[in-house]
């Protein structure tokens, strides 16, 4: 084995041993949960105003991915910095809001200002430490105690797995948060209406064509009319409607060809149009709906949308969810 693979290897038996402490780490964690935890959901479910997270160094680092985690699954949260909350941005934590600490030691010198102002001001708080005992633990209103782990770092020194740990908590409450709540999908998207999972989150009345732009038609329209309409219209397609304006079937390229004879052009879009076709609610989220279009026994290209009266709303093209990034 030459020098430079020894060292790739070495490199990799390192990475590994450090996730194994941390996978350790993780499952400490969950064995200890108890009913601390759920009384600090129930403080931060309570809040009218906001969560504050705040923490210095690396756990600083991580209260601030809690924070934005917080905020975009349905609890209001901001971050401050415990040494400029000294130096003037208490004044950003109000009563109504709850304080969520992050020191392993739970004896961070920079958070004290902050722990007063929570105490004048009747602000609950939790804490997330790794000693019970600690200062911050016994000013809090609930303390989530981290279980003894094992630094990955050999020399036992830089925050490795105990921020790993304060960073899965958090998660946690904020999952826990979220399925208390009944935070869903719709919910989501109004936080996250950019990029991929924006547009997945959209729903089907965001991508359909509407008005004019429907290719519609009653079944006794001549043939030689329902290919103009569908020619003029550029869906591949005619929706075909009964005297009350219901979806009694479509008419399609495939059955064209199925159709195809010389008397083609003296029949009518009812004679043979497909009955019952395939259909979607505006208020389905589009990626059902493309799943809907591609993974069933016969993918297909268009669904009409239909009210709750099997009217024709709209109409849905693959293209414009694939365009949008749905997929």
């Amino acid at each position: 084995m030459t020098a430079s693979v020894a060292l790739r290897q070495t490199d990799i038996d390192v990475a590994r041993q450090v996730l194994a402490i941390e996978a350790d780490g993780l499952r400490a964690l969950a064995t200890s949960l108890d009913s601390s935890f759920a009384a600090a959901v129930d403080v931060l479910q309570a809040v009218a105003g906001r969560v504050v997270v705040s923490g210095m160094g690396k756990s600083g680092l991580v209260a601030r991915k809690i924070a934005a985690t917080l905020a975009s699954t349905g609890t209001p949260a901001l971050f401050v910095h415990p040494g400029e909350a000294s130096h003037g941005d208490l004044g950003m934590i109000v009563p109504g809001d709850a304080l969520l600490t992050l020191s392993n030691s739970g004896e961070t010198a920079e958070l004290a200002d902050l722990v007063a102002h929570g105490h004048r001001f009747g602000i609950p708080m939790v804490a997330i430490t790794g000693r019970a005992e600690s200062s911050l633990a016994q000013a809090a209103t609930v303390a989530l105690v981290l279980p003894p782990a094992r630094e990955a770092c050999p020399m036992g020194l830089a925050p490795t797995t105990s921020t790993t740990l304060q960073l899965a908590l958090g998660d946690a409450l904020a999952v826990a948060l979220l399925t208390r709540r009944g935070f869903g999908p719709s919910d989501f998207r109004k936080f996250h209406p950019g990029g991929r999972l924006g547009a997945k989150l959209r729903r089907v009345r965001d991508f359909m064509h509407v008005g004019d732009a429907l290719p519609l038609a009653p079944p006794e329209t001549p043939m030689h009319a329902a290919l103009l309409l569908m020619t003029e219209k550029r869906f591949g397609c005619l929706g075909v409607v009964d005297a009350q304006g219901r979806l009694a079937g479509i008419l399609t390229d495939g059955d064209l060809r199925r159709a195809m004879g010389p008397d083609l052009l003296a029949r009518h879009a009812g004679d043979i149009m497909t009955p019952r076709p395939r259909t979607i609610a505006p208020d389905m989220l589009a990626a059902d709906a493309l799943r809907d279009m591609t993974e069933r026994d016969r993918p297909i290209t268009t669904l009409f949308v239909v009210d709750p009266d099997g009217r024709p709303v709209g109409i849905l093209h693959i293209h414009d969810l694939l365009r949008s990034g749905v997929a």
